[in-house]
């Protein structure tokens, strides 16, 4: 039953990495490109 219960929480505990993850690697991705694109004009 413990190993349920881990399982389950492990399952949990990777989505909300997930979920907080994603929104900065797209802010990332987008200062990264923003930053690309200025020093390549330069």
């Amino acid at each position: 039953m413990f190993t349920a219960i881990a399982d389950v929480l492990r399952t949990i505990a990777g989505a909300i990495a997930t979920v907080v993850t994603l929104p900065f690697r797209a802010v990332a991705r987008l200062f990264g490109g923003a930053a690309d694109s200025a020093h390549g004009r330069h």
